[in-house]
Formats: structure tokens, C-alpha cells, sequence
């Protein structure tokens, strides 16, 4: 059987809200349902089933709080499931010796007190019927409907799957694959995991810590995307007092210590800001939102010594999103703000849904409070999630708040676009091993940014993630192709690590044959990248552009052989077509700058009565200046003719070389000398010295080797070079 019972001999720290409330002063504490009496309800369905027109007494509980969200809801399934369960489950008991059907009934409330629909808690109360007792899918499909019998048999699926460490691989593909396209079947393990957790203290602590250890590592990194928040925080405290019971003692001290204080700085600041917000006509509840026991345990790793702002935040909650707007120029107009502690996740909503604007002000003592602003309904998806978003098979305006369809990830809230991610990623993944140790790693991203498409569009990464994560999460396989990016418009390597907020452009190769380069994988940090990756360089063996050489540049090789042993012209300085007032006076172009006409240009005398020209504006001329050189008037002469050096840079690519000398050809470059440095990151430098027969044919040149697929800027060089001379 799924669930197990408490042994009265065997502590369990008590640890979720209730907790809290129970250690904080009352004007911190939050309000909860008192936690039901598994034993009171044990002896009520032990009395069979009532009337059929009356509902259980069992059940009491659960139709209290299903009717606080849902007023208009139909609890006949409800009655008939619990009838069914009850029946079914009669003479079977939890190792405390409570009658089992307390145990779904216990998932069931969870659930209901979440906001969960009626076939969500039809579903919870028979989700180990067939399982344990004598039912069939086929019985409840006839009595309640395919929609029940599917989350029915994903719950069952799920309940057989081996939690060995052995087996976590095959473990999570198998979750995936038994939650399919609805979110609500891991809902229900939720629920249900934390009902075991509560009740876990009869298990040995050996098999306490196992099942605590994939409770951390897979169970609430998917409460945390689904949006569940009040799953997720109970669940982190009841597996940090089995798995850290010193850390954990330590963190309830704290706690206590705290509420003992005669004066509560939250209780002041929360008053301050009423006055606030009622001086301005803005309705709201500003209330006390005591942290949880891993919460507090964070802040005082990250702070040190707590103070009393540090136990908790305040929650602002208003009726309209301009509303929370509307607060928030309240309480940094007449408060001191922290403005770094700023975060907008209205108009950016995290990957799960959240809503809220954060902000922080400061009191004259230096203590920090931070602060949650967000409507009632922000607050309702961000503590149930999913779970809060109505039924799923009705249409997208009949959500709660909706009044127009959504799109995007908000668009199937049963099917968030991380779970479909996850699906397609377990697929593509060439062997299990792969698709855990990349799925543990993304699990394990507690914090994630949103970058910025020039589309508009948005990408949610995890942070820490570089430009190709970004390419794998925009294209998929076909990111294979990127050759580089642009970063806030700025021209950046593939490896660059994004912040959040940063606009990204991808660009794109046009070569339906490019592949990736084996260096990725040290910058990718998704599942989608690396198993994309993975795949590739699997399926290709010995394929792969090398760490130090780009996609497509193997194929330039002979033409950089054949080029890269020549360098500049030597030799003496060159002169050029250049009239001084100094008749007979040798003259040579600058190698910093090399002028060419119709180049606005200054000289200076150099030893042996040669005159170095340079551009005006090379920053040369303002050092000679400033040394007191004399400075001597230049002009071009009659010729128009010219040597310049430019510098091209790229993205590696196959033919890049040759189409960047055929376009020099075409616009009547002659190459004198050409240089390549060794690739780096998909970036190539190539430096050209060209002879043109007009100066004034510079401009069309460079453009035409920036229209070149690839390069990305073409300049005239600024490094020492010799100069070359005009004919």
C-alpha cells in the first residue's frame, strides 16, 4: 500500500505552517485549517456509507473547502467516490491502526483546500482503489467517467514505480510518461507524497532518509514548477527536520527566540503601510507572511545574525493588477526603498505561472522588509499553482480571471511548457543515464531569468545559462546551425553567460548540414542543449567541430595553409601620393591608422626627414600633440590610388574564405597579403593588406565584405603595420 502511518513512539517534527504559526506571535500568524482528526474520521467510515442524498460526515472537511472555492460545485461524485473508496478499503488499516481510508481522505482535503475541481478530488479519493483493493479502471471509468479512470491509472502508474536509487533514471521517465499531457496526475502525488511525509515517523530512519532523499531531489523541484508552492514549502521543512535534525532544532530555537520578543518591527511596518495605502484610496490587505523553517534557515546562512524583519515578509494583496502598480509608487514615494531588491514577475511571469512585483523597504534602524505585492488571484495560482486553474478541458476564457484566451505556456495550464519540454527531452535522450544526470541538474536550478527576443518574445532559462541555451531553447536541433549572437545588441560569444533581462539575437548559418561544436557542452546548462548536443555527437561519431575550430571551417583549411605564412610587406616605409610644405621630404602612412584619401590627414617629422602621415583623428596625433611635436600640413595629391589593411571578423563557416576573397575580387580589391588567427569560439580575425586603384572604392569594398554570410564587422586596421606606399 502507497500510504504509512505515524507511530506515537517515534517523534516527526511538525513542520509546515502550522508550525510556524505555532512559534510566531499573533500578529504574525497566518490563518490555517486546523489539521484534520484522522482518528475522528477513521471511526465516521467505519459506519458504511449514509443515505443516498446525504453526504458522509466523513467528508465533511472536504466539501467545506472545496465549497470555499467552488460554491457552485456538484458534489455528487464526491459522495459516490467517497462511497466507493470507503467500501472498498473497509478492513484495511494504516500501521497505526487507523482505518486507510483516512489516508485519502487526508489527500483529498490537501487538495480541496488548494482549490482543486471535482474530478481532481474524485480522482484523489479512489487513487488507490485499484491499486489495493479489488477495483478496476473499467469500474470507474463506467461509474465516474474516462477523465477520472485516466487520472485514476496515471496515479496507479506512478505508485508502481521503484523510488531505489538504482532504478531513478528509469524512475523519472516513467513518471513523466505516466503524467502525460495532465499535470493534475502529479498534483495527486503531491499531495499524497506529503501526507506519507507528514506521517513518517513509523518508517526506520534508514528509509526515512531515502524516501526524504527523493523527496528533495525530484518531488519538489516539480511542486516548485508546477507552481505549488504551498505543497513545496511543507514538504522542504518536513524533509530538512529528517534529513538535518541538528540544522533543523537549531532553525525552530531561532524561530521561537523570535516570537518571544515583546515588539514585532513586521507588525509596525505592516501598520505604517495601511495608513499608507489607505491615505491614497487604494484598497488592499496588507498581511504577515512568517517564513517557513528552510526559509529562515537560507536568510541566516546568507545574513548571519537575524533580526526581526529577517522571520518574514509582508504580503500586499488588491484587486486589479494596476492596483499593485499602484502600491508599489505608494510605498517607494513615502518609504525608503531598497531598490535593488526590485523584481517585476507581473510583467514577466516566472516559468510556473507566479505572479508578483517584489520590493523591499528600508526602517531608520537599517532592518530590511521585504515585500509581495499581487492580486487576490496572483496569490492563489502562486500558493496552489496549477492545482488553482480550474479544469483544464474547459476553454481558456473559463479559467478563473481570464477574459480572453491566453497564449503561450499560459495557454493549457495542465501542459505547462516545461512539461512538454521534459517529455520531448526523455525522448530524445540517447540512454537514461543522459536524460537523469540533465534533468537532475535542471531540477536542481532553483532560480531562473527571462531574456528578450527582438520578436518580442520571451525565453525562460535558468540562470547561469549562456548563449546556447538560449539557441537550443529558441530552435531545438535546429540551433546546430547558430553562429553566434548579438547580447543587448552587442555582438558576444556563444559561451557568453546571459543576465536576466538581456535581449538575444541568434544567428543563424544558412548550411542544412552545420553541426555543433563539441565545446558547447561546457557551456549548455539545459536538458535541451546538452541532450541535443549529446544526440548529435552520438549519432555522428568523430563528428563534431572541434573545441578550437568552428562549425564549417574545415573546409577553408588549404586556403589558410597557403595564406598564413604571409605577412606584411617589409622593408623600408613605403611613400605616398602626399604634398607637404616641405619639397623633397620623404612620406609614409601610418601603420596605426593608414590613412587613405579622401581621409582627413596631419604630419609629423620622424628621423631620416620622412613625414608620417595619419588620419587626424588617430588618437596618435593627440599623444604628438600633447609632446609638443611639431605638426606640418598634408594634402592628398592627384593619385587616388591605395594600400589599406581591413580586418574581418566571422563566425566560422564552410567556403567562408573563398567567398570573402571572391567578394574582394569583385570589387576590385587586389590581396597583397592576407592573415589568419586561430579561431576562437566560433569567432575568426582574418587580416587583409589590398591595393585598389581608387580610394574611393574603400567604402563599397568593406560593405561588400560585410554582406559576406558570416562576417559580422569589417574595419580598418588600428594596429602597428607598415605602412604601405601609394603608386
Amino acid at each position: 500500500m502507497s500510504a504509512e502511518a505515524t507511530n506515537p513512539s517515534t517523534p516527526v517534527p511538525v513542520v509546515p505552517t502550522a508550525a510556524t504559526a505555532a512559534v510566531a506571535p499573533a500578529s504574525v500568524r497566518r490563518k490555517s485549517r486546523p489539521r484534520i482528526d484522522l482518528r475522528r474520521l477513521g471511526r465516521a467510515a467505519l459506519l458504511g456509507p449514509t443515505a443516498r442524498d446525504r453526504l458522509p460526515d466523513a467528508i465533511g472537511h472536504v466539501v467545506e473547502a472545496h465549497r470555499a472555492h467552488h460554491p457552485e460545485a456538484d458534489l455528487e461524485p464526491l459522495r459516490r467516490a467517497y462511497v466507493l473508496a470507503e467500501s472498498s478499503h473497509r478492513g484495511q488499516t494504516r500501521k497505526s491502526g487507523e482505518p486507510y481510508i483516512t489516508h485519502p481522505l487526508a489527500v483529498t482535503l490537501i487538495l480541496a483546500e488548494l482549490g482543486a475541481e471535482t474530478t481532481t478530488l474524485t480522482a484523489s479519493l479512489l487513487h488507490d482503489t485499484v491499486e489495493d483493493t479489488e477495483v478496476t479502471l473499467d469500474q470507474v471509468r463506467e461509474q465516474f467517467g474516462e477523465e477520472v479512470r485516466y487520472l485514476v491509472d496515471g496515479v496507479t502508474k506512478l505508485e508502481k514505480v521503484d523510488y531505489g536509487a538504482a532504478a531513478e533514471p528509469e524512475t523519472f521517465r516513467k513518471m513523466l510518461v505516466a503524467t502525460g499531457s495532465d499535470v493534475r496526475v502529479m498534483s495527486i502525488k503531491l499531495a499524497d507524497r506529503l501526507h506519507n511525509m507528514r506521517t513518517l515517523g513509523v518508517m526506520r530512519p534508514e528509509k526515512q532518509a531515502r524516501i526524504a532523499g527523493v523527496t528533495r531531489d525530484v518531488l519538489i523541484p516539480l511542486a516548485e514548477r508546477l507552481g505549488v508552492q504551498a505543497l513545496k514549502t511543507e514538504l522542504e521543512d518536513l524533509v530538512f527536520g529528517i534529513l538535518h535534525p541538528e540544522e533543523y532544532e537549531h532553525t525552530r530555537e531561532l524561530i521561537a527566540e523570535n516570537a518571544a520578543r515583546a515588539a514585532d518591527p513586521l507588525a509596525a511596518v505592516a501598520e505604517e503601510m495601511r495608513g499608507v495605502l489607505r491615505e491614497a484610496g487604494i484598497s488592499a490587505e496588507v498581511l504577515i507572511r512568517p517564513r517557513h523553517f528552510v526559509s529562515v534557515h537560507r536568510v541566516a546562512r546568507k545574513r548571519g545574525k537575524l533580526r526581526g524583519t529577517d522571520f518574514g515578509r509582508l504580503l500586499v494583496l488588491v484587486g486589479e493588477d494596476a492596483d499593485c502598480y499602484g502600491v508599489l509608487g505608494e510605498l517607494h514615494t513615502c518609504m525608503t526603498p531598497v531598490v535593488s531588491e526590485f523584481k517585476d514577475f507581473i510583467a514577466v511571469p516566472k516559468f510556473n505561472l507566479y505572479q508578483s512585483l517584489h520590493t523591499a523597504v528600508a526602517r531608520p534602524d537599517g532592518q530590511v522588509v521585504e515585500v509581495l505585492i499581487r492580486t487576490h488571484q496572483m496569490h492563489k495560482v502562486a500558493e496552489a499553482g496549477v492545482v488553482a486553474l480550474g479544469n483544464p478541458y474547459a476553454s481558456a476564457t473559463d479559467a478563473p480571471g481570464a477574459d480572453e484566451p491566453a497564449d503561450g505556456e499560459r495557454a493549457d495550464p495542465t501542459r505547462p511548457g516545461w512539461l512538454s519540454r521534459l517529455l520531448e527531452w526523455q525522448q530524445a535522450a540517447p540512454d537514461p543515464d543522459t536524460f537523469w544526470s540533465t534533468l537532475r541538474e535542471d531540477l536542481a536550478q532553483d532560480r531562473e531569468i527571462t531574456v528578450f527576443r527582438p520578436d518580442g518574445g520571451t525565453l525562460g532559462l535558468p540562470e547561469g545559462a549562456s548563449c546556447v541555451d538560449a539557441a537550443y531553447g529558441q530552435y531545438g536541433e535546429d540551433a546546430h546551425a547558430c553562429i553566434g549572437a548579438r547580447v543587448n545588441g552587442r555582438l558576444a560569444r556563444l559561451s557568453t553567460v546571459l543576465k536576466d533581462g538581456d535581449t538575444v539575437e541568434l544567428l543563424m548559418g544558412q548550411d542544412p548540414a552545420s553541426e555543433p561544436s563539441r565545446e558547447w557542452l561546457e557551456h549548455a546548462h539545459t536538458p535541451a542543449a546538452r541532450i541535443a548536443i549529446q544526440r548529435w555527437l552520438t549519432t555522428h561519431p568523430g563528428g563534431g567541430t572541434p573545441a578550437d575550430e568552428p562549425a564549417g571551417y574545415r573546409a577553408d583549411a588549404d586556403f589558410r595553409e597557403r595564406r598564413a605564412h604571409e605577412t606584411r610587406p617589409g622593408g623600408r616605409p613605403r611613400s605616398a601620393d602626399v604634398r607637404t610644405d616641405r619639397p623633397g621630404a620623404a612620406v609614409r602612412l601610418a601603420g596605426c591608422c593608414t590613412p587613405v584619401p579622401p581621409d582627413e590627414i596631419t604630419g609629423f617629422p620622424v628621423r631620416g626627414g620622412v613625414v608620417t602621415v595619419h588620419r587626424a583623428e588617430c588618437a596618435a596625433v593627440a599623444h604628438m600633440k600633447s609632446r609638443g611635436r611639431t605638426e606640418i600640413g598634408v594634402r592628398w595629391g592627384e593619385s587616388t590610388a591605395c594600400r589599406v589593411t581591413l580586418v574581418a571578423e566571422s563566425f566560422g563557416r564552410r567556403g567562408l574564405l573563398a567567398d570573402l576573397t571572391e567578394a574582394i575580387a569583385l570589387a576590385g580589391g587586389d590581396i597583397v597579403s592576407a592573415t589568419v588567427e586561430p579561431p576562437s569560439e566560433q569567432r575568426v580575425r582574418h587580416t587583409y593588406t589590398l591595393r585598389l586603384p581608387d580610394a574611393a572604392d574603400l567604402p563599397s569594398l568593406m560593405r561588400a565584405m560585410r554582406d559576406v554570410p558570416g562576417v559580422y564587422d569589417v574595419s580598418r586596421t588600428r594596429h602597428q603595420a607598415l605602412a604601405p606606399r601609394l603608386p
